[in-house]
């Protein structure tokens, strides 16, 4: 069934309540292995028809957020998810105590276990109100954004829409840019903060009810992080800091001689060029005809998984006023669907954000007939991978997009890749002072954020717009609203897709063996065990993000940037 034709009915939550507490008791009550097994199946279906009408109405609001009658649909949902997180959570518990956990576990594997049981410590109907509270305001920040209306050189645009500005040859209309957008989020600041400071103090009720001294070990637990904890994380990003943050430093340089400036402002970060930066070739119709192309000469496997998303209107790509600010993957459960958002604005990001999906999209696809919920994605930090490498792995196709810019692109896509790193550090460190300190005032959040500019970030200057300069830089990150600490996922990901991008230049075919084995995993087992399985490094082992500076330094420091 085509997206457009997928019906929506609103689930009634005492009926989705009753049938499923039906279904646990017949789980508790089962004679036999094979009964409870049965069971377990009738489970994961309940759950998919519920979570497929959830996801239909995100994707529907998402692409329309001006649509009052999908906003109430969304709402609703707000303030029924704590009540199926209520039963999933009941649902984990049996799984553990289980009579029969032992032939369970022989069938489905034991990181359904692991997982239950970690699970099964971060929810208590206790917090249900609060969760409620907490998907509403993560809703008003998609809406806030969303509803952007940005006057500009005679045009009005959302906040997708104004960045083709923000990367103009001309400086002048980069530097005008970049204030309309600043303008916007300063006129919002004072929300935004109250937004935000709800947030924190919610996160940090909840995780206080249930036991803990604040939100971070609440945080991971809802990531499902079974195998790593916060000590590793910050230990992984003092390698960032130690190994990246130079090469960042001597590539902004390269930038400023490049572009001849004596200073690169805020409103230059990401302009790489004087010629321009470099732009995809064709109508967004006809980049999705490249892409076809692309993938069919990829792998038999992504020329099965595009046909398939092209053949049921699976992508959503198009730039329009009230789209939500974003891009993303998602699913449609019972019908076995990924889906792709984006918002093709005419830059280089277009086909970034294309490959970076269509990642996501093929391992969902490669375990969509999964009947395991857990399994058919991984935790978000391996899920990245494959976003991640999926850009990497494409780059012998960009000339189809690029043409004489491939190199151009090449080089862009590299410096992106690597100056994001400091930048994803920054803001996970900074998220853990945030919910280490839930009493901060606004103007000490925004202090905060100063501090992790000059620990990380330190090949850029954020002073050109009172916005800026208040240390509100961050409040453009939806992530820190909407997903705490997936931030650093991102990282850790792109320290593993930058391995993929090692192994491709010299063996492709080894290479996509390993990448494919990675998707079709799924979310089988944790991070590290899932890292090791694609024959990678684990971003927490000592020397491999040294490697990665190495490669990505050498590889950099041998392209004359002048050229371009």
């Amino acid at each position: 069934m085509k997206f457009g034709e997928i019906p929506f009915q609103r689930p009634v939550i005492a009926e989705y309540e009753e049938g499923f507490d039906r279904l646990l008791t017949k789980f508790e009550e089962a004679d036999n292995f094979e009964q409870q097994d049965t069971v377990l199946k009738e489970i994961y279906q309940q759950r998919d028809r519920f979570d497929t009408m959830y996801q239909l109405a995100y994707i529907k609001y998402t692409i329309n957020t001006g649509d009052e009658g999908l906003e109430k649909e969304v709402n609703h949902f707000n303030t029924i998810l704590p009540v199926s997180e209520k039963l999933t959570t009941a649902y984990y518990s049996k799984l553990v105590n289980s009579k029969y956990k032992d032939q369970l576990q022989d069938k489905w594997g034991k990181h359904l276990f692991d997982l239950a049981a970690y699970k099964v410590k971060g929810f208590d109907p206790s917090i249900m109100e609060e969760l409620k509270q907490e998907n509403q305001l993560t809703s008003e920040y998609i809406k806030i954004k969303g509803t952007a209306k940005i006057e500009f050189e005679g045009g009005t645009f959302n906040l997708a829409g104004i960045g083709k500005f923000l990367v103009d040859k001309d400086r002048s209309i980069r530097k005008k840019a970049s204030h309309a957008r600043w303008d916007f989020f300063q006129k919002n600041q004072d929300q935004l903060d109250e937004t935000m400071d709800k947030l924190v103090k919610l996160r940090h009720k909840m995780a206080t009810k249930l036991g803990f001294d604040n939100f971070i070990k609440l945080g991971y637990i809802r990531l499902g992080r079974t195998d790593y904890d916060a000590n590793m994380v910050s230990t992984f990003r003092e390698d960032i800091r130690a190994h990246i943050v130079p090469v960042v430093a001597k590539l902004r340089e390269r930038q400023r001689i490049r572009l001849g400036y004596d200073k690169v402002e805020d409103y230059d970060l990401n302009y790489f060029f004087n010629s321009g930066n470099p732009k995809p070739k064709g109508t967004p119709k006809e980049i999705l005809e490249q892409a076809k192309t692309m993938y069919k000469e990829l792998s038999s496997e992504t020329d099965e998984f595009f046909q398939y998303m092209l053949k049921y209107d699976l992508l959503d790509v198009i730039n329009r006023p009230g789209k939500a600010d974003m891009g993303y993957c998602w699913e449609l459960s019972s019908y076995k669907h990924p889906f792709i958002f984006a918002n093709f604005n005419g830059t280089k990001h277009d086909i970034d954000v294309l490959t970076h999906e269509a990642g996501h999209a093929f391992q969902y696809f490669c375990c969509r007939n999964n009947e395991i919920i857990e399994y058919r994605a991984p935790g978000a930090e391996t899920a990245e991978i494959h976003s991640m490498s999926m850009e990497f792995l494409t780059y012998p196709w960009m000339e189809r997009f690029f043409g004489d810019d491939t190199n151009k692109y090449f080089y862009a896509h590299m410096n992106d890749s690597l100056m994001f790193l400091p930048y994803g550090c920054a803001g996970d460190h900074f998220q853990h002072v945030l919910y280490e300190n839930p009493g901060f005032t606004p103007n000490e959040r925004a202090q905060a954020w100063k501090e992790m500019e000059k620990m990380y970030l330190t090949d850029r200057t954020l002073d050109s717009h009172p916005f800026l300069e208040s240390g509100r830089f961050w409040q453009r990150q939806g992530h820190f609203f909407e997903n705490p600490f997936y931030f650093i996922d991102y990282v850790l990901a792109e320290t593993c897709a930058l391995q993929f991008w090692q192994k491709n230049q010299q063996d492709k075919e080894a290479t996509w063996a390993d990448y494919l084995r990675l998707c079709k995993a799924g979310g089988t087992s944790s991070f590290t065990n899932l890292v090791k399985q694609a024959n990678l490094r684990s971003p927490f082992n000592k020397g491999s993000v040294e490697s990665i500076a190495k490669d990505v330094d050498d590889y950099l420091g041998e392209i004359d940037d002048t050229l371009f």
